[in-house]
């Protein structure tokens, strides 16, 4: 590997630690609240509180969940021929557009919130779409600016922001739930539903603020502008803004399509099934609240290194440097599997010990996360596979091969849930084989556009066998110490800790660490050094 792609190489990983560090911080604030908001607003209240999020979520998806990638993806094609002055018009020109979709997003779900509430079958959740409608403007304007940071290739403001956002999304979701609870579950959710508007808000101040300070530092970056070019038309930076965008919001909006199928699906099959309308919700609350928040918690990890290797990869083609891209194809594929397996097996291991551990008022819902978890592996292969290949400029394969994988999900939950044994486990299961069918469209692309040989022993199978052996030992543990100190939190926290520490050896005795990745991670050096005393890396 030449010099100039360990730089790159380290400078990707570098953000993507930064990026994934607070993405996990974020995720961590994230359960701080939703534990006491689910104790506050029950499994009922969760699903209308997810009823509503997912309607704002596809909403903000519309308006402005392509352009951080499309944005940093542009502008640092530009940084990286020098051509500093298109970078700057690309943000002003993107501020605007940006702008003007949000603003369109929030007056559709501000004024249709009732009717989108009936739509979707779900009519209490109508204050919670009035409650977030603004937060879809706020989050649209904060989009331009990660990704004008995250083109520039820092991701620390992105990471500041969001760390700050969550701060205020789970202070005042929390406060302003049990400020309304009083009036029913309906507000409760409400309540819980505008703290994101409030943190978001919070989050788009932070990053603005961070754009002030360091203008003067890019001002003198920028004064190194090569000259010699055309300075773009606004309108041709519009075209091309959309052309990029518009495939990665597709393919997002495909998945959170899945969300709302399964929202709709989950209530009427359930309903064929035999339940109440009240069971649904509970069920469906297990679902949002529990499942699908403990299984995002490590694919954060893997959205945050395709967030960093998007733009990296981007530059390295548009520098035509072969060797760059396939370094970092090859060293984000390892990290995100040496990240995902080992949690999947670990919670699907503990999967009740944990909702015990989380949710003592409302326990239930351990056999969806037991069967789900190993979704985490699909859909972080899924996302790290997508950043690659937008990079790499082929924007509209993952939006396809997402598309393909929601065509298999909706066959089988109209099929699974109805089934009373099987009921809201049948979205689970329907919810991985979208993954699995799309994560494998990908990897398949992947291959084929960058000619990349892949080392499965090495990204697959090595870490398959220490997770499996990290998920027997870390129950067997729990097992026996209950046995002598019958206290499930101590239990699982010490269990949890238990399956790291396994998993670590056992990794480094199949030799499963590569140096050329540890080379670009912080003490890096030093964990070869140990690694290489007892001779468990080539």
């Amino acid at each position: 590997m030449g010099k100039k792609t360990k730089k790159s190489g380290g400078s990707f990983v570098k953000q993507a630690a930064i990026l994934a560090a607070a993405s996990m911080l974020v995720r961590l604030l994230g359960f701080v609240y939703r534990v006491p908001l689910t104790n506050m607003i029950g499994d009922e209240g969760n699903g209308i509180y997810a009823a509503g999020y997912y309607i704002y979520t596809f909403f903000l998806i519309l308006s402005s969940s392509g352009l951080p990638a499309a944005i940093s993806k542009m502008i640092s094609e530009k940084v990286a021929l020098g051509e500093y002055k298109n970078a700057n018009k690309i943000f002003r020109v993107s501020l605007f557009t940006a702008g003007t979709l949000g603003l369109i997003g929030t007056a559709v779900m501000f004024f249709g919130a009732e009717w989108l509430a009936n739509v979707i079958g779900s009519p209490r959740s109508v204050y919670t779409l009035i409650s977030l409608a603004p937060t879809v403007f706020i989050c649209a304007i904060m989009s331009v600016y990660r990704g004008w940071f995250q083109g520039l290739n820092t991701t620390v403001p992105t990471a500041v922001s969001q760390v700050v956002e969550q701060i205020f999304n789970a202070f005042f979701s929390v406060y302003l739930a049990w400020l309304l609870i009083g009036y029913g579950i309906e507000m409760g959710a409400a309540g819980g539903t505008m703290g994101t508007g409030i943190g978001a808000l919070a989050g788009l101040i932070a990053i603005v603020i961070f754009s002030i300070v360091t203008k003067k530092h890019y001002k003198d970056v920028f004064s190194a502008d090569k000259g010699g070019y055309a300075v773009e038309e606004g309108r041709k930076i519009a075209v091309r803004l959309f052309k990029t965008a518009v495939p990665i919001i597709t393919g997002t909006a495909i998945f959170s399509m899945t969300n709302l199928i399964d929202m709709k699906m989950v209530m009427t099959r359930l309903a064929a099934g035999g339940f109440t309308s009240q069971q649904a919700d509970i069920l469906y609350g297990q679902l949002t609240g529990k499942y699908v928040t403990l299984t995002t918690l490590p694919v954060s990890i893997s959205t945050a290194l395709a967030t960093a290797v998007l733009p990296n990869i981007a530059a390295s083609v548009v520098m035509k440097d072969k060797a760059a891209v396939k370094a970092k194809v090859n060293t984000s594929l390892r990290l995100t599997m040496i990240i995902s397996i080992p949690a999947a097996i670990g919670m699907g291991a503990l999967a009740d010990q944990i909702l015990h551990l989380l949710f003592p008022s409302y326990p239930e819902g351990g056999e969806l996360l037991a069967i789900g978890a190993i979704s985490i592996i699909f859909l972080a292969l899924y996302q790290i596979e997508t950043g690659i290949l937008q990079g790499m400029g082929k924007v509209y394969i993952p939006a396809v091969n997402a598309l393909i994988g929601a065509l298999i999900k909706i066959p089988l939950n109209y099929v699974l849930i109805v089934i009373p044994s099987v009921n809201v486990k049948g979205a689970v299961i329907s919810t991985i084989g979208c993954y699995i069918v799309a994560a494998l469209l990908n990897m398949y692309a992947l291959k084929k556009a960058a000619g990349i040989k892949y080392d499965f022993v090495s990204i697959l199978l090595k870490p398959l066998i220490v997770s499996l052996i990290m998920g027997a030992g870390c129950l067997g543990i729990y097992k026996l110490l209950y046995m002598v100190l019958p206290y499930n939190s101590i239990c699982t926290i010490f269990a949890i800790l238990a399956a790291i520490v396994i998993f670590v050896i056992a990794l480094a005795l199949m030799k499963g660490f590569k140096r050329e990745d540890l080379i670009l991670l912080p003490m890096g050096r030093k964990m070869i050094g140990i690694l290489e005393r007892f001779k468990l890396i080539d």
